[in-house]
């Protein structure tokens, strides 16, 4: 019997300590640098643990640090012009979740919005993340990893503010003829399937950019301008943390989602991150990530190993 308890006690210690080795929690560092106040929202993708929190303010010059576990996947955006009504429903023009409240709590953003997507200790271990538009365009944002490793491990967003040069017909405008506020993509515009890479064209090559995801492609090269835009568009880092940032300095005709101050128009500038290599692979979604059972069949093999050791003194 103690020989039994001796080896369950060494299989135990040993899971647990691969466990911890291979789950290594991500640290996501969200910033708000725009003129304005906004209000992030966070969806997690399903069968995955969610954040602490799905929405919160984020004044002008803060910072909010978010601990998310490993495998964690999910989205991030902003949500500007928001207010709450007499009867305590919260709303936002651009962004909403539609919980009526300040959380989302599991609801995801009405297009048009900027996303930053992430997929952590995806396929080899990586992790996968990209900033999108296919959804449309509402907030300037960039996506910095910090401390990663890998050849195409850099910094990814959209730091240019399109809601001035947006074509007429995709336009969204402020209730107090502010101006633009948010872009929409041609698929929510329109509705038809060229735009929308459905129907005939679902495939990457039946679907190709439109004149309209070429503006938010000439614009912002790094992000997703359309379906199938994954080979300039997606990212990956072994063992990094991240920095998203909230119309990133410069930046490019910051203005006041209330209207006041607006800022100069300017170039952007963006920090450079071990590499500059743009992905030439899309993500291959058919590959499963790195499971626990990996570290179960490790684990067993350190076992079984030292049992037979053992056995043999």
């Amino acid at each position: 019997m103690s020989q039994l308890t001796f080896i369950v006690s060494i299989c135990v210690l040993t899971l647990a300590n691969s466990f911890i080795s291979g789950l290594q929690a991500t640290t996501f560092t969200i910033v708000n640098k725009c003129h304005y106040v906004v209000w992030p929202g966070i969806l997690t993708n399903a069968g995955v643990p969610p954040l602490p929190t799905t929405g919160f303010t984020l004044q002008r010059g803060e910072t909010k640090t978010i601990t998310a576990p490993a495998s964690w996947g999910g989205r991030f955006w902003g949500r500007t012009h928001c207010s709450q009504d007499s009867t305590g429903k919260f709303s936002c023009l651009t962004g909403d979740c539609g919980s009526g409240e300040l959380e989302c709590s599991g609801n995801g953003a009405a297009p048009p919005a900027t996303l930053a997507e992430f997929t952590l200790d995806g396929a080899g271990g990586l992790d996968f993340f990209d900033v999108s538009l296919v959804d449309g365009y509402n907030i300037p944002m960039l996506v910095v990893p910090q401390g990663g490793t890998g050849p195409n491990c850099t910094y990814t967003g959209c730091a240019v503010d399109l809601n001035d040069s947006c074509p007429s017909d995709l336009k969204v405008m402020s209730t107090d003829g502010g101006g633009g506020v948010a872009c929409k993509s041609a698929c929510e515009a329109f509705g038809q399937p060229q735009y929308c890479c459905s129907g005939a064209y679902a495939t990457p090559d039946t679907c190709k950019p439109s004149s309209y995801s070429r503006v938010f492609k000439s614009a912002c090269p790094l992000a997703y301008s359309y379906a199938y835009d994954d080979k300039t568009s997606i990212f990956t880092c072994a063992n990094a943390d991240y920095t998203i940032t909230f119309c990133p300095s410069p930046n490019t005709s910051q203005k006041s989602s209330k209207g006041q101050n607006a800022g100069t128009t300017t170039t952007p500038t963006y920090p450079v991150v071990n590499s500059t290599m743009v992905y030439e692979g899309a993500l291959d979604e058919s590959a499963a990530p790195p499971s626990s059972s990996t570290h179960i069949f490790v684990g067993i093999t350190m076992v079984m190993a030292f049992w037979w050791s053992w056995q043999l003194l």
